[in-house]
Formats: C-alpha cells, structure tokens, sequence
C-alpha cells in the first residue's frame, strides 16, 4: 500500500510541476506540413495525386506484356474487354492512397463469383476483391471488400447492380530483408462506399487462389493491376497517391 500511495505522490507531483510549465515545451513548429489542395469533391484528386486514368484514355496503362491496353474506355469509365487480360499501370508504387470507383454491370447475370467478378492488385500482388456482392452470397472472404482468400470485409457496404461504387485505400507495402525473409508484413485499411471494410488489417501475403497465401520478395514498388474476370466491370476517377 506504501508503495502504491508513494507512486501516486510522484504522479501527482510530476504533474502539478509539468502544470508550471510553458506551453511552448510542447508546441512542435518543425518540420511544417507541406501544403496539398484537396479535390472539390472526394473523387477529385488532391494536387499531388497521380491521376491513373483521365476519363478519356489508357495512356497510363498497359497490358500484362507491355502492349498496349486492350480495353473499352466510353463515357468517361474502362470497361473490363472479356478476354484480353489484365492491365497494369505503367509506374509503379509503394506505400500508397488509392482512390478508385468500380460499377458491376446492371444487367444482373451469374451468381456468387461469377457475378461482376474483377479485382484491383496491389503491388500486382495483394487482390481487393471486386464483385456485385448486393444480394449475391458468397464466401466472405472473396465478396466485395474482401482481401482475397484471406480477409473478409468487416460488413457488406455493396451498392445495387449498375451503381458506381468507391473503394478509399490506404496502403502500406510488405518490407523484406536483403537475405529476402519477411520483415513486414502489408497492411491495408479500406473505405467502401464511406463504409469502412478493412481497419488497418495485416494481409497475411501475395493472393493464391488456390492454398494460402506465401510472402515471395519483390520490388519495393510494383505496378497496380485490374483483373479480366470476364465480366464487364467498369472502372474510374482512379487516382494514387505515393505516401
């Protein structure tokens, strides 16, 4: 009891001296945060994104073999062109705030996950899961907001068919060792819709289909990727920035 009542006056003590202090002590003036504009709406981007697709054209992606993209861009969105394979952004990037918004096809087909099946890669590795999830179960860790295979989204935000939908990511890259082991794992946190779907949640490695998932090393910065799934999933107002 002595020791807990002597531990109180020192706290009490430390305190009432800490209150005789100058705030200045705690004020932190250096280095100042550099100034961004924001966009005039959330879609917009900020002054310092990289804007990955305009509305009008695919000059900053490509295909998986460095040929031209192949799909359909028309009234200012791309759209997924069945069978010619995913395209990836010709920069690459790290550490990131992705800013992307998706819209399943209103004509509603299929079920489960062949239904406004795509998916946006980090890094081409780490798949967020895109699908018409609205009234359409499936397993939770392959519905819309999912890390797929691996982490189901916390709820199901999912807009109707052929409404556009708004994933917010905040990125952070796995960091590997020079002998290639894993010394972190990535991290992602995810707003879908204004909803948060993902909170700051530990990606256990690169997305397998099939098995669980495995940390292989790879760049410090990787191409982002959007998946041919085969259905006719539109896409815009992408932009990133590198954090």
């Amino acid at each position: 009891m002595k020791k807990i009542v002597s531990s109180l006056m020192l706290l009490i003590s430390a305190a009432a001296i800490a209150q005789t202090q100058p705030p200045q002590l705690t004020e932190v003036w250096q280095p100042e945060p550099r100034i961004v504009t924001p966009g005039k709406t959330a879609a917009d981007a900020p002054e310092d994104a990289i804007v990955l697709f305009n509305g009008k054209d695919l000059a900053e992606w490509q295909s998986a073999d460095g040929q031209a993209a192949k799909w359909k861009v028309a009234d200012g969105a791309l759209t997924v062109a069945k069978g010619t394979g995913v395209i990836k952004t010709k920069k690459a990037f790290g550490d990131c705030q992705l800013h992307i918004e998706w819209r399943s096809p209103a004509e509603v087909k299929g079920d489960g996950q062949g239904r406004g099946n795509s998916g946006i890669f980090l890094m081409g590795a780490y798949e967020l899961q895109v699908l018409d999830s609205y009234k359409n179960r499936t397993y939770s860790n392959g519905q819309a907001g999912s890390i797929y295979k691996q982490l189901p989204p916390l709820v199901n935000a999912s807009r109707k068919p052929g409404e556009w939908q708004t994933y917010d990511v905040i990125f952070t890259a796995p960091v590997f060792n020079k002998d290639s082991s894993l010394k972190s794992q990535a991290r992602i946190t995810v707003i879908h819709n204004g909803v948060l779907v993902q909170n700051n949640a530990t990606i256990w490695g690169a997305t397998q289909y099939i098995g669980i998932a495995t940390n292989q090393q790879h760049g410090e910065k990787e191409p982002l990727v959007l998946q041919d799934h085969g259905n006719p999933v539109s896409f815009r107002n992408i932009w990133i920035r590198e954090l």
